[in-house]
């Protein structure tokens, strides 16, 4: 049995992951009821969450280094911080300080190459850009899941999404509007020869 994997990945219209500087504010202040309650669906499921060191580093700094000692009291973030998550990182050492975090070495193809034939339920992987370019180039991506807020970032969007991306091809899977505005996309991505 081979789990699925997905690239769960937000942006702006413009293909910009995150910004610097501006007023914004998170999920650049387009965090509607319907987008909250989706989010907090889609982590309520079995899963395992896979990250890059960088960005488990990004989500101990922002969510807190555990549940009881977080200061964003969200229930997404609050699911996030104790589903089961392997970090692939050959410079960080455990124990990781999320309690179900653990880490993995060795080049991320291999490690995911591995869960997948092991897992015996989804994996997902939030963010950890570069790591999921890497993933996809080698086909173990199953699918990408962007969710595109309805902004333009021109001048304080930092870190393209896709830039440095093999070429791909995208097959629609599923589409869905969340509180009139902000566009959730699934497609399996197929790598474009």
């Amino acid at each position: 049995m081979t789990a699925t994997y997905t690239f769960d990945i937000f942006c702006t219209l413009d293909g910009f992951g995150s910004y610097d500087g501006g007023d914004w504010g998170g999920y650049w202040g387009k965090a509607g009821p319907e987008f909250l309650d989706r989010r907090l669906a889609m982590v309520s499921e079995n899963q395992r969450m896979i990250l890059g060191a960088n960005t488990y580093r990004q989500f101990v700094e922002v969510l807190g280094p555990s549940r009881e000692e977080s200061t964003v009291g969200d229930p997404v973030n609050t699911r996030m911080m104790t589903l089961p998550t392997t970090v692939v990182s050959n410079s960080l050492e455990a124990p990781l300080t999320w309690q179900n975090a653990a880490v993995e070495r060795g080049d991320a193809v291999d490690v995911v190459a591995r869960l997948k034939q092991e897992s015996d339920v989804p994996l997902r992987s939030y963010g950890s850009v570069s790591m999921n370019r890497a993933l996809m180039a080698a086909g173990l991506v199953d699918r990408v899941q962007v969710t595109v807020f309805p902004v333009i970032s021109g001048q304080t969007g930092v870190d393209p999404i896709f830039q440095g991306a093999a070429d791909f091809d995208l097959e629609l899977l599923e589409a869905r509007t969340l509180d009139g505005s902000t566009q959730e996309l699934i497609y399996r991505p197929t790598l474009h020869a």
